[in-house]
C-alpha cells in the first residue's frame, strides 16, 4: 500500500524511473516512463501493448524497482489491461490531467490495454528515500 507521502512524490514526478527485475533478481537498466495516481493507486502505461522492451519484461517478471525524486521502492506489477471500464476511465483521466496536451497517445483504446498497476512490495519493504534524480 502506498502512503500519502509516497503518492505525493509519485504524483508530483514528471516521470517515474523503472528497473524491471530479471529472473535472477538483478535489475535491468532504469527507464523513464510517465506515471499517474488514481485514487490511492499508481499506474503506468505504454503507448502500445507488446512483449518486448520494458513492458514485456514487466509482464513476465511482475517485479520492479521504481524511483522518483524523494522515493525509491520495490513494487509488484499487475497487468490490468482494459479489464475494468472504471479503472480505464480513471487512469485515462489522470493522464489527461497530468500530461494535458501530450497525453493523446496514452489515452487511446490500445494504450488502455497496457495499464499496469504498481503496488508496494510487501517483501523487502525497506524505503530508500533519495533526491538523486531530478
Amino acid at each position: 500500500m502506498w502512503s500519502a507521502d509516497d503518492l505525493g512524490h509519485l504524483g508530483a514526478a514528471g516521470e517515474l524511473e523503472i528497473a524491471v527485475r530479471r529472473p535472477d533478481g538483478s535489475l535491468r537498466p532504469w527507464l523513464p516512463i510517465w506515471v499517474v495516481c488514481a485514487g490511492e493507486q499508481v499506474y503506468v502505461r505504454s503507448w502500445h501493448r507488446r512483449d518486448t522492451g520494458w513492458f514485456g519484461q514487466a509482464l513476465r517478471s511482475r517485479r520492479a524497482r521504481v524511483r522518483v525524486p524523494g522515493l525509491e521502492a520495490e513494487v509488484t506489477v499487475e497487468d490490468l489491461g482494459d479489464t475494468s471500464a472504471q479503472v480505464t476511465a480513471d487512469v485515462s483521466d489522470a493522464y489527461r490531467t497530468k500530461y494535458s496536451a501530450g497525453a493523446g497517445s496514452m489515452v487511446t483504446a490500445e494504450a488502455a490495454t497496457t495499464t499496469l498497476r504498481l503496488d508496494r512490495s510487501q517483501s523487502g519493504r525497506t524505503d530508500f528515500r533519495t533526491s538523486s534524480i531530478t
